[in-house]
């Protein structure tokens, strides 16, 4: 053998050591941090709180009385002359007329604009951690495609060694070294080239998407070597015995549960109207004096008027029977939303389970079986015992076992993050009230 191509197989072999050597720290993007820029930055929550402030000011609105009817006119004209002294009976009018809504109508309507802003907190708890579960995943994609760009990077210095290896060998036509293997060298090295074009793609994909998020200044950096260890904890035992327990903590569950209340209340609003409106008239009339300077009496008008629900069959009834249904709709609603919540969730659980089978096989068996097979093909070459191609097939299946790894360890920790939003609880947060809001 050659002392050059001694020499590049030493190069060769050494580079495995150099590709493990820690590079220098330069700042990166913590998915804690990521996370609370993403909340901080996110107008959904102001939108939220707006719509919360709105309601709110059309509950005071629809608990007042209407605003009272004036009426200005002129009564009992005659129309031969149109002289207002002429009759007894003309009059210069002015009445007022208030109209009072129909039983307990207006506290209803009220409580149920109330109810519904108690909606908004949920809904915005119910955000936060739909921003988190989102936040999360693009997080980890990023993650996925920066681990796999640094490892395949790593590995095209010894794909390049390698082809400097079998072009040396050919050249020298020693080692029985041939074309081919030059070829297959080069377009190994090829091949990583293209795959690094498509992690670079996704990895810029995904940085736009997070962008959306966080900005892309943030967006830019480089994230943390480790996934948190929070995306990494196992299940406790029992968990599938109490999640349907858990699930209506859930912040879309109990804004369900707001939205129940504020039903409850239209259908009770519904019921007043089979109660009769009434409305109070006062009205007071001005007279001339007569032709012959006789005094006039003014003269002054009061009533009271209600409507009569007699013929509730086509309006009351229908009314009520709607408001009955849409409360009960609502309340499958709920039904359903748990129901998703569970199997979603237990589908995560499963996801994860499996997960962990195929991640635990790999860092204990599969992998250290294709360093091994790596190692002894490389050194099988290296000692003129061995193929060239084995060789590289050999190194290209660690690579691809260590690639599929990092994409199971992406996976795992994204279900875990779905599975932490549909677990999420809010029964820290108390139910909805006018005087805490104000608080």
């Amino acid at each position: 053998m050659s002392l050059l191509l001694r020499l590049i197989k030493l190069a060769f072999l050494g580079a495995l050591l150099l590709t493990s050597l820690p590079g220098w720290a330069a700042p990166r993007l913590e998915l804690t941090g990521a996370i609370d820029a993403a909340i901080e930055n996110d107008p959904w929550l102001r939108q939220s709180v707006q719509m919360q402030d709105a309601l709110l000011e059309e509950s005071v609105a629809d608990g007042a009385l209407p605003d009272p009817r004036m009426t200005i006119g002129a009564a009992n004209l005659p129309t031969d002359t149109f002289d207002t002294g002429q009759e007894a009976m003309t009059q210069a009018t002015i009445g007022f007329t208030q109209r009072i809504p129909r039983g307990d109508s207006r506290q209803l309507a009220s409580e149920k604009k109330q109810e519904m802003a108690g909606v908004q907190p949920f809904r915005r708890e119910n955000r936060r951690a739909q921003v988190m579960e989102s936040v999360t995943h693009l997080w980890l994609e990023v993650w996925r495609s920066q681990q796999s760009i640094g490892l395949i990077e790593d590995n095209r210095t010894l794909f390049q060694q390698l082809e400097d290896v079998a072009e040396a060998g050919y050249a020298s036509a020693s080692m029985g070294s041939r074309q081919q293997d030059v070829i297959r060298a080069s377009l190994e090295l090829t091949r990583l080239e293209d795959r690094l074009t498509v992690l670079h793609s996704q990895q810029a994909s995904n940085r736009e998407a997070l962008a959306e998020w966080i900005g892309p200044d943030q967006a830019k950096l480089a994230v943390s070597k480790d996934v948190p260890n929070e995306l990494l904890r196992v299940f406790p035992l029992g968990w599938a015995e109490t999640s349907a327990e858990a699930l209506i903590r859930h912040p879309s569950i109990r804004a369900t549960d707001q939205l129940i209340d504020a039903q409850s209340v239209d259908v009770d609003l519904a019921r007043q109207a089979y109660k009769p409106e009434w409305s109070i008239s006062a009205q007071y009339g001005y007279r001339e004096r007569a032709p012959n300077g006789q005094d006039r009496a003014d003269l002054f008008s009061v009533g009271i008027g209600f409507d009569l629900p007699i013929f509730t069959g086509n309006r009351q009834d229908r009314k009520l029977n709607a408001s009955v249904a849409r409360l009960e709709a609502v309340k499958t609603e709920r039904i359903l939303q748990i129901r998703g919540l569970q199997a979603k969730a237990r589908a995560a659980v499963a996801r994860i389970e499996r997960l962990d089978d195929r991640i635990e096989l790999y860092e204990q068996t599969l992998l250290p079986q294709m360093e091994a097979q790596a190692s002894a093909a490389l050194t099988a070459y290296n000692n003129d015992d061995g193929d060239f191609a084995e060789a590289v097939r050999a190194r290209i299946a660690e690579l691809d076992t260590q690639v599929e790894l990092i994409q199971m360890m992406a996976e795992r920790a994204k279900n875990l993050a779905s599975f932490r939003y549909l677990t999420s609880d809010t029964s820290d947060i108390p139910s909805f009230s006018l005087n805490r809001y104000q608080d």
